[in-house]
């Protein structure tokens, strides 16, 4: 599951116009929520960053940000 792309601009831009550039980010969801809710995370992946975020309000949650190797290191632990 996953759900609509999150845009957002580049930090290098401003208020003035100008060449921007907009990224956006893939956020799935884990396969093990359903959709009567619950405590529910979402997860976007990118070569430096792995973003986390609570499923339940995705546009005013905080995003926790880890290294690819943190992020690993705390799934495998959850084996």
């Amino acid at each position: 599951m996953s759900t609509p792309l999150a845009w957002f601009k580049s930090s290098y831009s401003s208020d003035e116009g100008g060449q921007c550039l907009e990224a956006a980010y893939v956020w799935k969801k884990s396969t093990y929520s359903g959709d009567e809710g619950g405590q529910c995370l979402e997860v976007a992946t990118t070569p430096h960053t792995i973003h986390i975020r609570d499923s339940k309000n995705p546009d005013e949650a905080p995003t926790l940000r880890l290294a690819p190797a943190t992020w690993e290191a705390f799934t495998d632990s959850l084996k």
